[in-house]
């Protein structure tokens, strides 16, 4: 059965930082894209970033662009997102999820963890 697990998300200031895991079982990194997403009270679900196994690719929403950061440890089967200079407007609930090889057509997701960032 196939399991991603978020932790890391929390309450801080603006400007500081943290990051984000997702931690998936019930597959290997082999062939996944993994992705996260937020979505913050009555907005629509964004796309923040992703990362291809395969080939290591990343990809950044523009409002993350210079200040999140994604990676991967195919060991652990985690995925992190480093989130530095964080915003009001980067409060949300941020899941990870994961597709087959790309980044599109997710098919399995986390249950999300809360990100808090105070003006």
């Amino acid at each position: 059965e196939v399991h991603l697990v978020e932790s890391g998300g929390g309450l801080v200031q603006t400007g500081e930082s943290l990051r984000l895991s997702c931690t998936a079982s019930g597959f290997t990194f082999d062939d996944v894209a993994i992705g996260w997403f937020r979505q913050a009270p009555g907005k629509e679900r964004e796309g923040v970033s992703c990362i291809t196994s395969i080939d290591n690719r990343t990809y950044y929403a523009d409002s993350v662009k210079g200040r999140f950061s994604i990676s991967s440890d195919n060991a652990k089967n985690t995925v992190y997102l480093q989130m530095n200079h964080l915003k009001p407007e980067d409060t949300a609930v941020y899941q990870c999820a994961a597709a087959h090889y790309y980044c599109s057509g997710y098919k399995y997701w986390g249950q999300g963890t809360q990100v808090t960032v105070s003006s």
